[in-house]
């Protein structure tokens, strides 16, 4: 009996709060397929817009639908495991493969290392031992340029020797198109050359039907085409003479009319003409009269002249009479009739494609072996199709022998962005901008479209346009959300400039087009509360100064206007009387302003020794819920709605606690050993703000040691009681009589 084999026993490890598996050993990277999928950190991603090689990633996707899947990371470890001696090579990640590390046990095996070997010696290295991706871009592109290069397409240079049939070629892609080969010329291949010559003997075909019988078709013969294409250019207008002719006769008024108004001539003649003007075109062939023949000579529109001078020639002299010098309406009906078989015959026109080559050399080519040595050179370049993709295998698994780890810990584990290295495939590079460099920071599309869903990760982004303009070529442009988790965001602002730097070392110019708001920092919940009440307070005087500054000038605009006024009439200004009412609304507000003032001194001098604790505990209350709810969101923040918004799919949450995502972003810190002069020769002038304090706790203590006494002799209290409501009655009395 056999025993089922045991499964793989499995590492994981845990980082800013994600487990995450280990694959450490060769036995971990064979066994992914074993791997259960709910365990992976990602299930697909694009092959496009990641720092990643986009020719690996696309030799990977299998079905070529622009993005790699779990199933085929899977694929691609097993193809490595089966065509490298140790699997567990990859880790290394160099494209240089030993020709000894290909497991030369299968056929697919043997013919990748006879290829490998075929190509160093083709590069003048036989003896090389190991093949590198650069032998294999080598060999491909060096392949790629020969004529015979196995894509199935052949250029004009594969018949060099033969000007025949390179000029076949040529006529070919001059009238169907061309195909691009794998040296980037244009050419042809079996479907081009096929579908020329269908056209071609369709065409031919064409003609020999009218040519059986072509009196009806061809009543000039060679010449009727053309003299049908001079009836077609000027027959509309032509038709709309005779009808305004015609209209003419039916009623002289409309004559006039007819040939075109003054207006019409004024709105052009004080512009420099010329003949192809617009307004010309649009004016009658001739001038208009009641049943006249059109003339085909004289006095003509200039800009259809040339026009009627061409009808004249090949059609109406051939077909009416050389003497021809006016062409009346029913002359123009018969001449038209006279070509209804040749447009029967043009409307069953096969083959138009070939056309403008001409009958002649169509059916030279026609009659010609031209077709049959172009299908043999095809024939030959297919030939080359099997030399051409054994490269490919070579390829793939050199660069699997390079890029396969590093794939796998950013698909399968996310290790490469939780290292301290953080070189992540989807990290498009670093962003400086407000005395921070944030490090995460993800190429984007569409900043509205991609915000929708990354504002779930309870992240704060900042989208930025970067312009970069390279020493030769265009301008290159592209967009950036940059995660910022550290700091505060008060210098935040659409607008704001900064310098991107992608992965090559490249800078960018940045510029903040949108940002997504969340939490950043305890820290910055802390003093929030504090920084919108300054912010209230400085809008609310912002706004009284403005207020106060408009009753100003109207005040000012109305004492001048009564000044005026009371000049004229001899009678000053009248005094405001006393609003009493309004006295005595103040006395009120400032008195219960008092009152919770005083409460409020007297419960906090009321806890001795303990008003520290009092202040500390207000201060604490005022921030702490600002500071839960940014702890609360600071834990939930998740890297996966900002890889899923640009086409990944990530499974599970890939948590970013608070720890690790202050170290995403760098806050400015001076450079070890580093001196710093604290001389400021512009510095405000020092206040003896440690003088202040110190007066401002003794006063403190002081105020609570007279309170403390006359709390214990008790007769000051009584006497405040019997204050307070002679007060409130004082007051109570004075707004009853305002009011009465």
């Amino acid at each position: 009996m056999t025993l089922p084999a045991k499964p793989h026993a499995w590492t994981f490890f845990r980082v800013g709060g994600f487990d995450q598996v280990s694959l450490t050993t060769a036995d971990d990277i064979a066994s992914i397929g074993e791997l259960d999928q709910k365990l992976w950190a990602a299930l697909a991603c694009p092959v496009k817009g990641l720092e990643f090689d986009e020719r690996t990633l696309a030799l990977i996707d299998t079905d070529n639908d622009g993005r790699v899947r779990a199933p085929e990371i899977v694929a691609a470890v097993g193809y490595a495991d089966t065509y490298l001696v140790d699997i567990g090579a990859i880790r290394v990640g160099t494209d240089q493969v030993p020709i000894a590390s290909i497991d030369a046990s299968t056929p697919i095996g043997k013919a990748m290392v006879s290829c490998a070997q075929h190509i160093l010696k083709a590069q003048g290295k036989p003896d090389e031992p190991a093949i590198t991706l650069l032998d294999v871009e080598k060999a491909r592109e060096h392949f790629a340029k020969t004529p015979f290069n196995g894509d199935g397409v052949i250029t004009a240079s594969a018949a060099a020797d033969d000007a025949e049939t390179k000029q076949a070629i040529l006529d070919i892609m001059s009238t169907h198109g061309s195909i691009v080969d794998r040296d980037g010329q244009p050419g042809l291949n079996k479907k081009l050359v096929d579908g020329f010559f269908a056209d071609a003997a369709a065409y031919d075909a064409w003609w020999k039907a009218t040519e059986a019988n072509p009196a009806q078709a061809l009543p000039l013969g060679a010449g009727t085409l053309p003299a049908l294409a001079a009836i077609d250019a000027i027959k509309t207008k032509i038709d709309d003479w005779f009808a305004r002719c015609s209209l003419a006769a039916y009623d002289e008024r409309a004559q006039q009319a007819l040939n075109g108004t003054e207006k019409a001539y004024l709105a052009i003649a004080s512009r420099d003409l010329v003949i192809t003007t617009d307004e010309i075109r649009s004016f009658p062939l001739s001038l208009v009269k009641a049943n006249a023949p059109l003339p085909l000579e004289g006095a003509l529109n200039p800009f259809w002249a040339a026009a009627v001078a061409t009808l004249r020639t090949l059609a109406v002299r051939p077909l009416l009479g050389a003497d021809r010098t006016t062409l009346d309406e029913q002359s123009w009906q018969t001449l038209q009739e006279r070509f209804a078989g040749t447009r029967a015959w043009v409307a069953q026109k096969a083959g138009a494609a070939v056309e403008k080559l001409g009958l002649p050399r169509v059916r030279a080519l026609l009659a010609s072996d031209s077709r049959a040595r172009i299908e043999a050179l095809i024939a030959r370049d297919v030939l080359f199709a099997t030399e051409y993709d054994s490269i490919t295998p070579v390829e793939k698994l050199v660069r699997l022998h390079r890029d396969l780890y590093r794939l796998l810990h950013n698909f399968v584990n996310f290790a490469d962005f939780y290292s301290r290295d953080r070189l992540s495939v989807f990290q498009a590079g670093t962003l400086y901008l407000d005395s921070r460099a944030c490090e995460l920071a993800v190429r984007v599309d569409d900043p509205n479209k991609h915000g929708a869903l990354a504002g779930l990760s309870k992240i704060y982004l900042a989208y930025c346009d970067c312009v970069r303009l390279p020493p030769s070529g265009p301008v290159e442009k592209m967009t950036v959300a940059a995660a910022f988790t550290a700091g505060d965001s008060d210098n935040l602002l659409v607008g704001r400039n900064g310098i991107f730097y992608d992965r090559k070392g490249r800078d960018w110019d940045a510029t903040i087009v949108k940002v997504v708001e969340n939490p950043i920092s305890i820290r910055q919940a802390f003093w929030a509360p504090y920084k919108r009440a300054i912010r209230f307070v400085e809008e609310m005087v912002a706004k009284r100064a403005a207020a106060a500054d408009q009753a100003a000038d109207a005040k000012v605009t109305t004492g001048i206007a009564t000044t005026a006024a009371a000049a004229e009439t001899g009678k000053g200004p009248q005094k405001p009387k006393l609003d009493l009412t309004l006295i005595t609304g103040i006395g009120v507000a400032i008195g219960g302003i008092a009152t919770a003032l005083s409460g409020f001194l007297l419960a906090l001098f009321g806890l001795g020794k303990w008003m520290p604790l009092g202040f500390g505990a207000l201060i604490l209350g005022i921030s702490l819920p600002s500071m839960v709810i940014a702890a609360l969101k600071l834990r939930q923040r998740n890297l996966g709605p900002i890889l899923d918004a640009n086409g990944w799919a990530v499974n599970g949450r890939v948590k970013i606690n608070i720890p690790f995502g202050g170290s995403l972003t760098e806050l400015p810190r001076l450079p070890e050993n580093s001196k710093r002069s604290l001389v400021d020769p512009y510095a405000e002038k020092k206040r003896p703000w440690a003088l202040y304090i110190v007066l401002a706790v003794l006063a403190i203590l002081g105020a609570w040691t007279i309170y403390d006494k006359l709390r214990h002799e008790r007769w000051w209290w009584t006497r405040l009681q019997e204050t307070e409501p002679q007060a409130a009655t004082i007051t109570i009395s004075a707004t009853a009589a305002v009011t009465q």
